[in-house]
C-alpha cells in the first residue's frame, strides 16, 4: 500500500518499528501531491504552479518540499503562521508576507518531532466563508465531487487529507469552519474548546470565536494530533492554564452509560431530508451500542446565525483595520497616504472581505453599537446557558453538521445569506465556547458524505474521542476513500 493513504497512527508504528523512514512518507505524499493536486487544488502552491521540478520550493531554494523531513508532515491552513514562510490568509493584500516567528501550535509539532508540510492549504480569505470559494488561489474542489465545493473555510486542509494529499492537518474553525468542510470531505474534525489550544500565531478573524484544531482520517489521528497541539501559552492572552489529559486514553470502544441530548430545534425545515435520515440511522447505531438518547431543547438556536453574523463581522472589521499597506503585504502606488490605504484595500480584500468590513463597521457605529453589538453580546450568553442548562443532565448532544451535504461550486456564491445559512449547525458552538467533532456517518445517492456533529461541555472533549471512536469501530464510513 501507497504510504499517503496510511493513517499517523499507522505511520507512526511503521516508523516505530523501522519499517518505513520520514523521508519515504515525503516521498509518497509529494508524488501524490504532484499527481492530483493539479484537479483538488487543495494546497495554494504545488509545483505545477512553481513551474519547477517536484521537491523544490521557490522560498527555500533547492530544499526539500518538506523544510524538514522528520516524523509525520502535518498540513497547514494558509492564515497560521510559519516563520520565513508564506502565510496570506489567500489574501492578496498579504501578498508575500512572511512572518518572523512560528505560529505555537508550529512550535508543537516541531518539538513533538513532526515537521510541517512546505505547502500552505488553500481557505476562503481571512476565514470569510463556507465554502473555499473566496480565496486569491481560486477554489478548491472536494475529492468526492470535483464539481462541488469542499467546504470553509478551511476547505484545502479538509481536501487534503480526504484526498490522500496529508496524512493530517490543521484548520481554524470560527464559526464551523474545521466542521463543515470536515462533513463536505468525510473527515474527522474537531473544534476544541476555546482556550485549549494556542491562537498565538493564528492571523484573527473573529478573536472571541477562533480555534485552531485537527483535520483526520480518523478519531485516532484526530486524538493524537490534539495531544500535541494542546495545552497553555502564557503568548496566549485566551489561553486556559488547565491540564491536557491524554486523548489516546479515551479511544474506548464503549458508548454504554453515555446520555445524549437530540436538540428538536436541529431537526426541522432547512435539513435536507437525506441528510436527516442519514444522521438518524447514526443515532439508531449508538442506541444499539448503549448510547441513552432523549430530546432536548436549545430555545435560542434560532438566533444563532444573526447574533454570530453581528459579532464575527464587528470582531474582523476591527482586525482587519491593520491591513493597510503600511506595514506588510500589498502596497498600492498612490501620490498619498489617504489614496494609498484606498487603493490598497480596493486591489487587497475580496469581495466577501469587503461585504464582512462594512457590516462589522457598521454594527460598531455610533448609534448602532448598542442596538446590534452589545444586543447580540447579551443573546450571545443566552445561548451558552441553554448548552450549560443541557449539559448538567447529558454527557453529549448530538446533530447534523451541516443541513446539506456539498452543494455544487458556485451555486451559493452570488447568495450571501444562503451561503450563512450553510453553518447554521455548527454557529451556536462558537458563541458558547464548547468542543465539538464531525464524524462521517453516511452517503448520499450521489456519493456525497454526510457528517454527525457531538457536542459536549467545556473542556469535555474526552467524551467526544469516546463516543466518535465507538462509533467508528462499529461502522466503516471513515475507511471510504474518493476516487481520483
Amino acid at each position: 500500500m501507497e504510504l499517503y493513504k496510511l493513517t499517523a497512527h499507522e505511520l507512526l508504528e511503521k516508523l516505530k518499528n523501522k519499517e518505513i523512514t520520514a523521508e519515504e512518507i515525503s516521498s509518497s505524499l509529494a508524488k501524490r501531491i504532484e499527481d492530483v493536486d493539479v484537479e483538488v487544488k487543495a494546497y495554494v502552491r504545488t509545483p505545477e504552479k512553481w513551474g519547477q521540478k517536484r521537491g523544490q520550493s521557490p522560498e527555500k531554494g533547492d530544499s526539500p518540499l518538506f523544510f524538514e523531513t522528520k516524523g509525520i508532515p502535518v498540513s497547514i491552513k494558509d492564515n497560521i503562521c510559519t516563520d520565513g514562510y508564506s502565510t496570506e490568509c489567500c489574501s492578496k493584500i498579504l501578498e508575500g508576507f512572511k512572518p518572523p516567528y512560528n505560529a505555537t501550535v508550529i512550535n508543537k509539532i516541531n518539538e513533538a518531532g513532526h515537521s510541517f508540510l512546505g505547502l500552505k492549504c488553500n481557505m476562503d480569505e481571512f476565514a470569510f466563508g463556507s465554502s473555499t470559494e473566496n480565496s486569491c488561489f481560486g477554489p478548491t474542489r472536494n475529492p468526492w465531487n470535483l464539481e462541488s465545493v469542499p467546504g470553509g473555510s478551511s476547505g484545502g486542509s479538509a481536501a487534503a487529507v480526504a484526498g490522500d494529499e496529508a496524512i493530517w492537518a490543521l484548520g481554524s474553525d470560527t464559526g464551523g469552519s474545521i466542521r463543515q468542510p470536515a462533513s463536505f470531505c468525510g473527515v474527522v474534525g474537531l473544534k476544541p474548546t476555546y482556550g485549549r489550544v494556542s491562537r498565538y500565531g493564528l492571523i484573527a478573524f473573529a478573536s472571541s470565536l477562533d480555534q485552531i484544531g485537527p483535520l483526520t482520517k480518523d478519531a485516532r489521528d484526530s486524538a493524537l494530533l490534539m495531544n500535541i497541539i494542546s495545552g497553555f501559552d502564557p503568548l496566549d492572552s485566551t489561553s486556559i492554564n488547565i491540564p491536557v489529559p491524554d486523548y489516546t486514553k479515551d479511544l474506548i470502544n464503549d458508548a454504554k452509560g453515555l446520555k445524549i441530548g437530540i436538540p428538536k430545534e436541529y431537526f426541522v425545515e432547512g435539513l435536507d431530508p437525506e441528510v436527516k435520515s442519514i444522521v438518524e440511522e447514526a443515532i439508531d447505531k449508538l442506541k444499539g451500542l448503549g448510547a441513552q438518547f432523549k430530546e432536548v431543547s436549545l430555545p435560542h438556536t434560532e438566533y444563532a446565525v444573526p447574533v454570530y453574523y453581528i459579532i464575527a463581522t464587528a470582531e474582523a472589521s476591527s482586525n482587519l483595520a491593520r491591513f493597510d499597506g503600511v506595514q506588510y503585504g500589498l502596497r498600492a502606488k498612490t501620490q498619498g497616504l489617504i489614496d494609498m490605504y484606498k487603493k490598497t484595500r480596493q486591489l487587497g480584500f475580496g469581495d466577501e472581505a469587503k461585504r464582512r468590513i462594512i457590516l462589522g463597521t457598521f454594527a460598531l457605529s455610533h448609534g448602532y453599537y448598542d442596538a446590534y453589538y452589545l444586543r447580540a453580546l447579551k443573546v450571545r450568553t443566552l445561548i451558552k446557558q441553554d448548552f450549560d442548562n443541557v449539559f448538567k443532565d447529558f454527557d453529549c448532544i448530538v446533530t447534523p453538521t451541516s443541513p446539506t451535504a456539498a452543494f455544487k461550486i458556485g451555486d451559493k456564491v452570488d447568495d450571501p445569506l444562503k451561503m450563512y445559512l450553510s453553518d447554521i449547525y455548527t454557529i451556536s458552538v462558537n458563541l458558547a465556547g464548547i468542543p465539538a467533532i464531525s464524524i462521517p456517518c453516511g452517503f448520499t445517492k450521489k456519493g456525497l458524505p454526510v457528517g454527525l456533529q457531538i457536542l459536549s461541555r467545556h473542556f469535555n472533549e474526552s467524551a467526544l474521542f469516546r463516543l466518535a471512536y465507538t462509533y467508528e469501530q462499529n461502522t466503516e464510513w471513515h475507511k471510504m476513500k474518493p476516487k481520483l
